[in-house]
């Protein structure tokens, strides 16, 4: 598999430096991405490099990781309009091992092959390093009239921008160019790899090479993703979409695939996922002939989901999804656990009621009148409920004075009425 070829057909390269189609050509490359670790899991922003890394390795080459633990420390200006927050070693060191669990979904660590993929913290090679040591040896090489030319930097220093710049912040790219330089030595690592908006970072750590070892450096970025409306990507009303269950369940993770324009899509399939141009044509021209039927977004939801999580979870995710727009059944709703529950029914009118009510019985039509406001009337729920058009738990309700105890209530606290057949009301009992 030839890396660039590969890249180009999925859209993934915005730019890359003179000279680098040639280096893979000619051996076995190492090339890297940088990995900010002030979370203690990656969001799907971060899937476009890793995913390059991905690429990387299937094509024979060597992929590292680098996890920012030093550069962490500071904060990368690139897109950035304030300065970030400053995390300690301890979070560092928790963040990075929990990156790295992630990481192995996508890249081989423990083979014994020549191009295993490594993880590294610039930590590692930085904190010994002295200031004085630092300016000597590698900030004599890189002048300021350089580092200012840069966008990242230009833009913080314009007149729109209020906040300016920190000099620890402006001193970023020295450190991102010093990282390059290291693993160059220490490594062999002949690529650096990135968003464009690293392009500036980046050719800084190819020029320090080229001053400092007259060796050979390149350099490749991929386009920033967007969403055909304009909107960023990844981020959802609630924030980013991550990687961690904790933050993100399975459920929300595949709807949020599921719920992608025909055009992101389209282009989402390529760069989210390793099937093959052949395949990705014909579920592009099946998706075409019957849009109504999201194949394409059902192929992206699933591949994705069971890359990041499992089969199990993506079984479940759409399994859950069935509960609300399907016609699922009672048992595959007693199957949901907590977390995918809420997940499912967010946006869903709640009613708490006392758990009290649960222990001798309450009756059905007194339950959704007087304790919770599921409908106005008894005398509505009544015809509605003669009419077949009243379920708990997707059950049909078939007697209104029915006698509602706690053995019914699903993960001990919650119980699903539905009227008609698309409102959904979810009572918590507490």
């Amino acid at each position: 598999m030839n890396f660039i070829e590969e890249l180009s057909w999925r859209g993934m390269i915005h730019t890359m430096m003179p000279g680098t189609e040639e280096q893979l050509a000619k051996e076995m490359t190492a090339a890297y991405v940088g990995i900010d670790p002030t979370a203690d899991s990656l969001h799907i922003g971060h899937l476009v490099s890793v995913m390059m890394l991905r690429h990387f390795q299937r094509a024979g080459h060597k992929p590292i990781a680098l996890v920012g633990g030093a550069t962490g420390m500071i904060g990368d200006p690139s897109g950035k309009s304030a300065e970030r927050n400053l995390l300690d070693e301890a979070a560092l060191r928790h963040n990075q091992e929990s990156i790295k669990k992630q990481l192995a979904k996508f890249l081989d660590f423990e083979s014994d092959a020549p191009n295993a993929a490594e993880l590294v913290n610039n930590y590692d090679w930085m904190k010994e390093y002295s200031f004085l040591d630092f300016i000597r040896d590698i900030g004599k090489h890189i002048t300021v009239n350089y580092m200012m030319a840069k966008d990242s930097v230009k833009k913080r220093l314009s007149a729109e921008s209020s906040v300016g710049m920190s000099f620890t912040e402006f001193s970023y790219q020295l450190l991102q160019g010093y990282d390059f330089l290291w693993l160059n030595q220490n490594k062999n690592c002949k690529l650096q790899m990135g968003g464009s908006d690293q392009w500036g970072n980046i050719t800084t750590g190819t020029e320090l090479i080229r001053r400092k070892t007259d060796g050979d450096a390149f350099a490749l970025v991929c386009p920033l993703i967007t969403k055909a409306d304009g909107g960023k990507f990844g981020k959802t009303e609630s924030g980013n979409v991550w990687l961690d269950r904790k933050y993100t369940s399975p459920y929300k993770f595949y709807q949020f695939w599921l719920n992608v324009s025909d055009a992101d899509a389209e282009k989402y399939i390529k760069i989210f996922t390793s099937i093959n141009k052949e395949e990705i044509e014909a579920l592009v021209a099946e998706h075409a002939l019957a849009p109504h039927q999201r194949i394409l977004q059902k192929k992206l939801a699933e591949e994705v989901t069971v890359m990041v999580h499992s089969r199990e979870d993506y079984d479940a995710a759409v399994e859950a999804s069935g509960i609300l727009f399907g016609n699922a059944t009672s048992e595959a709703l007693k199957k949901l656990d907590e977390d995918t529950l809420l997940s499912v029914f967010e946006g869903v009118p709640q009613f708490k009621v006392s758990k009290s009510l649960f222990v001798d019985g309450v009756k059905a039509i007194d339950l959704l009148t007087d304790h919770a406001a599921v409908f106005p009337s008894k005398g509505e729920m009544r015809k509605l409920v003669q009419s077949g058009g009243v379920s708990l738990n997707k059950e049909k309700l078939e007697i209104q004075d029915l006698l509602i105890t706690e053995s019914v209530l699903l993960n001990d606290k919650y119980l699903l009425a539905q009227k008609g057949k698309k409102n959904y009301f979810l009572l918590i009992a507490e």
